[in-house]
């Protein structure tokens, strides 16, 4: 029954939703499109979703968005690292088939690597054209899209560290007047950290970390591990999510940040939906739905980024006003992989 569920959604989906279609700004998935691919994803009734794009407690404020929209759809969050969620789904495969629906790493590498196996379900939702303009067509194939933004910059415990003393571009985090205080993330489990750690490569060599390992930092595994150690008082400075610096602080927290002079790393996350999934309707309507912005301005309540101009972000700078730093997905998929080796061999783990 869900075979030809499929086939038919497949079938009625390219005319419907051609017909939302009458600006591009203004496509929302909607009216008889909606309908057909909302009953479809019913009869499925739940999806399973990987995510290493928000913290726990954001994700599940995703789900619950989306569940309260399409009552009838659970969904079921997994959120992990990105090194451990794409870890998990490979075994899967290899066990004979995904549990996973949809997938949202931080690591567009991933991304990379599943499509040229074949590991990918090809789907364009209307909403991909809804968000801003330099979001779009990331892979022109319609694999997999941005769904998540990250901004990484410099965060500190603001007791431990005076204003006058504040290390104001990247190579001043490595100064040795910072031992024993810096907190970083690892690259072999974090996609945003190893985003980081190739883009300061590109920048000042690896030179560059063997500096900073000298500097003796505390390494954590997600980038967020570097906000909790601030928080306890444990180091004073670190490459860190602002995003989660700025909710810090709104709640009480000693927690600044910095955007560096030499440029803020961009992180943009995308999500795919997963070939052979169980529940591919329900799947496709998630995508759909992460890319609206109902989407957005449930992420922005967490201080994430959002990705239509019509939300404006809480807190921050927008990122029109920063300079960026934005690694290319062929940069990505060839120079992650080099720099996790090189980091095992500087730091020992």
């Amino acid at each position: 029954m869900r075979d030809v569920s499929r086939r038919t959604v497949s079938a009625m989906l390219p005319v419907a939703l051609a017909a939302t279609l009458t600006r591009q700004a203004a496509a929302q998935l909607a009216g008889d499109a909606e309908k057909t691919l909302y009953e479809a994803a019913k009869k499925e009734g739940q999806l399973t979703w990987y995510t290493a794009h928000y913290s726990a407690e954001t994700a599940e404020k995703m789900a619950a968005a989306f569940m309260r929209k399409y009552p009838g759809i659970k969904v079921n969050v997994v959120r992990t690292t990105a090194h451990v969620a794409y870890q998990r789904l490979t075994q899967e495969l290899k066990a004979g088939g995904p549990q996973v629906d949809v997938l949202g790493s931080t690591d567009i590498s991933h991304y990379l690597e599943l499509k040229s196996k074949g590991l990918l379900e090809k789907y364009i939702p209307v909403n991909a054209a809804t968000v801003l303009e330099p979001l779009r067509n990331v892979d022109p194939d319609g694999y997999h899209h941005i769904t998540s933004l990250g901004v990484i910059g410099i965060t500190y415990n603001k007791n431990k560290v005076k204003a006058e003393d504040l290390p104001k571009s990247w190579p001043d985090l490595v100064d040795p007047k910072w031992k024993n205080q810096v907190s970083v993330g690892h690259p072999a489990f974090s996609g945003y950290v190893g985003i980081w750690v190739l883009t300061m490569t590109k920048m000042y060599g690896w030179s560059y970390f063997e500096k900073l390992e000298k500097g003796k930092p505390q390494i954590g595994r997600s980038i967020q591990d570097t906000l909790t150690m601030l928080k306890a008082g444990e180091r004073s400075v670190a490459a860190g999510s602002v995003a989660t610096a700025i909710e810090a602080a709104a709640k009480g927290d000693p927690l600044g940040w910095i955007y560096p002079s030499d440029g803020t790393v961009v992180i943009v996350a995308t999500q795919g939906i997963i070939k052979g999934c169980k529940n591919l309707n329900a799947a496709k309507l998630f995508q759909e739905w992460s890319l609206s912005e109902d989407a957005s301005k449930t992420m922005v309540e967490d201080y994430g980024e959002p990705l239509h101009a019509s939300v404006p972000p809480k807190g921050g700078t927008p990122l029109k006003d920063l300079k960026q730093l934005i690694l290319k997905p062929e940069e990505i998929l060839k120079g992650v992989p080099e720099i996790k080796e090189k980091w095992r061999d500087t730091f020992g783990s």
